[in-house]
C-alpha cells in the first residue's frame, strides 16, 4: 500500500514539476470577467441599465489590464510579449512553415490579438458611454459606429477562440484550460 502511495505521490510531484505557473490569478479573473461582461452586454437589451453597466465594467477591466500590462507579473507585462510588426510577421511565417517555437507567455501574433481586442473593447465602451450624453442624444451615426464596433469585436473574439484551439492542437497543450488554472507545460531543452 505504501508503495502505491509513494508511486502516486511521485507521479503528482513529477506532474507539478513539469508545469510552471504562467498566468497569475489577476490575469485569469480579468480574462473571464471580461468574457462575462462583453457577452453579457450582447445578451441584454441595448440601452438597458444592465447593458450600460456591463459596458462600464468592460471599460474598467480594460483600464486594469493596461495598468497590469506595465506593473503586473512577468507574463502579464506587455514587455514580455509585445514585440512589434516584424516579430509578428516572423512568427506567422514560422508558424505557417511549422517551425514556430512554443512560448510560455503570449506569442507575437497573440500580442497583436490582445492589443486589438483591448482597443476594440475600449472603443465600444467609449462610444456606448457617448450615447448616454445629451450632446449625442439621437445620433444615429454614433449608434451605427457603436454597433459596428461591437459586431467587429464579436468577430475578433471568434478568431481569438479559434486561434486558441488551433494553437492548442498544434502545441498539444490546452490553452483554454491554462487560462483557468494558470499553469503551462515547462519549456523543454529541445524547445529552446
Amino acid at each position: 500500500m505504501n508503495a502505491i502511495l509513494r508511486s502516486a505521490a511521485g507521479k503528482e510531484a513529477g506532474r507539478a514539476a513539469a508545469t510552471v505557473k504562467v498566468w497569475d490569478p489577476l490575469v485569469r479573473v480579468f480574462h473571464w470577467s471580461l468574457v462575462a461582461s462583453v457577452f453579457g452586454a450582447f445578451l441584454v437589451e441595448e440601452g438597458d441599465t444592465a447593458h450600460c453597466w456591463l459596458g462600464y465594467t468592460a471599460l474598467g477591466l480594460v483600464a486594469f489590464r493596461l495598468l497590469w500590462g506595465f506593473f503586473g507579473t512577468r507574463h502579464a507585462r506587455f514587455s514580455d510579449f509585445v514585440r512589434g510588426p516584424r516579430a509578428v510577421a516572423e512568427y506567422v511565417r514560422a508558424r505557417l512553415a511549422g517551425t514556430s517555437q512554443r512560448r510560455l507567455g503570449h506569442n507575437p501574433a497573440a500580442a497583436l490579438m490582445i492589443l486589438s481586442l483591448l482597443a476594440l473593447i475600449a472603443a465600444v465602451g467609449v462610444t456606448g458611454w457617448m450615447l448616454t450624453l445629451d450632446a449625442f442624444f439621437g445620433a444615429e451615426w454614433l449608434e451605427d459606429v457603436h454597433g459596428t464596433l461591437a459586431w467587429t469585436l464579436l468577430a475578433l473574439v471568434g478568431v481569438h477562440v479559434l486561434a486558441a484551439i488551433v494553437e492548442s492542437v498544434h502545441y498539444r497543450e490546452n490553452l483554454i484550460a491554462t487560462m483557468l488554472h494558470g499553469r503551462k507545460r515547462a519549456i523543454e531543452d529541445r524547445e529552446k
